[in-house]
């Protein structure tokens, strides 16, 4: 597992390499290609996973926010699908397809503020508390005083704010809850590191497929059609650039200021403005959200996380990347029997990205298990309890 998969998931402790492209599902398959076969790293849109897109609009104190969800199925329970930090719902496009084609349900996945195409007020406030209530807000715009039965499903960050949404009864019609990959313990452990591994993240890319491929090889998404559809999500063009094409260099434009600054026309910081500015134009694009901004928020997602899980009064489900994972909490409640536990391994922190359809058939059997679904196809649980 990479460093970087680390930093942009906040919750877990490097403990493999990276394996690019291991995806463990249909797609690692689509990436096993011929010598001399280049592989693609071009943008793919939300509409081939998802059937249809809408911002909802919520009201509150400090004026009016609107949260993009992105939505498939008619019939069934609500599955609200809450991403990583600095991910977006992009992220759940495969496994959407994967759990649709499982069992009979509906799939809303939400861009949490500050993140993807939502847009808030207070972009600057990430707690906990805020966040759950935003869920809970959002369920109640969508569907009114009759929500349908709803299981929240979160990864990483998102897993938390499920649990402090679950915990708060911010959504009356809660049935179960899904936490993917994060764990009190090994979150609190990285946290102290977890600014250093940020840096090491590129800043800016110079195209949409560059992102893409870095994503892929870095490890942070080791399933190219995720990350083709995913990345989208997470990056975005750099302010006051209209268009890459016909920019300058960064090379070039240095050498023409460090003329200049030979002549005394340039000052030292006009110079480093236009380097500045010249950056942008070769490498266009940069992250939708700076994550180290937001360290004041990290203790509030994990810290007590385990006991909350434990505590909410529902059928719970713990997706694993490694059993490694576990801490002391959550190792006593699953030998009690308080929830049903899976471990996909081969997977990065990204789970539901890199292997889709183990998840999906872990969701799906859950779903059916507990009579929440009816199964689609001729669909068969197949994973053991445990």
């Amino acid at each position: 597992m990479s460093a970087l998969e680390k930093s942009m998931h906040l919750g877990r402790l490097p403990s493999r390499p990276p394996l690019p492209g291991s995806g463990g599902s249909q797609s690692g398959a689509k990436m096993r290609m011929g010598p001399g076969r280049k592989r693609d790293f071009s943008p793919v849109p939300w509409s081939q996973y998802f059937e249809s897109m809408e911002d909802v609009e919520v009201e509150n104190e400090t004026g009016k926010d609107t949260f993009r969800v992105y939505k498939s199925g008619s019939e069934g329970p609500v599955l609200l699908l809450l991403h990583g930090g600095g991910h977006s719902a992009l992220s759940w496009a495969v496994f959407t397809a994967a759990i649709i084609s499982r069992v009979q349900c509906r799939i809303v996945a939400l861009d949490l503020r500050s993140h993807g195409e939502t847009k808030v007020k207070n972009s600057e406030d990430l707690s906990a508390e805020t966040m759950a209530k935003d869920v809970g807000n959002v369920v109640e715009a969508m569907y009114g005083d009759l929500p349908p039965p709803i299981m929240l499903i979160g990864h990483s960050m998102g897993g938390a704010i499920a649990v402090h949404t679950a915990s708060s009864n911010l959504v009356p019609s809660l049935l179960g809850l899904c936490m993917i990959d994060v764990v009190e313990g090994t979150a609190m452990d990285a946290l102290n590191s977890m600014q250093n591994f940020l840096r090491g993240r590129p800043k800016t890319f110079k195209s949409l497929e560059n992102a893409i491929e870095w994503s892929v090889k870095s490890g942070q998404i080791r399933n190219l059609e995720s990350a083709r559809v995913s990345m989208v999500g997470q990056v975005k063009q750099c302010e006051g650039i209209a268009s890459p094409e016909g920019s300058k260099s960064i090379v070039e434009g240095i050498i023409e200021e460090e003329e200049e600054d030979e002549e005394g026309s340039e000052s030292i910081s006009k110079r480093k403005k236009e380097d500045d500015m010249e950056t942008k134009k070769d490498h266009p694009y940069t992250w939708r959200i700076e994550l180290a901004k937001t360290e004041k928020y990290w203790d509030g997602w994990f810290r007590g996380l385990s006991n909350l899980f434990l505590s909410c009064p529902i059928p719970k489900l713990l997706l694993l990347a490694g059993v490694d994972r576990l801490d002391k909490d959550l190792t006593i409640g699953q030998m009690q029997g308080k929830f049903q536990m899976q471990v996909l391994p081969q997977c990065g922190h990204a789970v539901h990205e890199d292997a889709p359809d183990k998840v999906a058939e872990a969701v799906a059997t859950f779903l059916i298990r507990h009579r929440f679904a009816e199964p689609i196809g001729g669909f068969q649980c197949v994973f053991p309890g445990c």
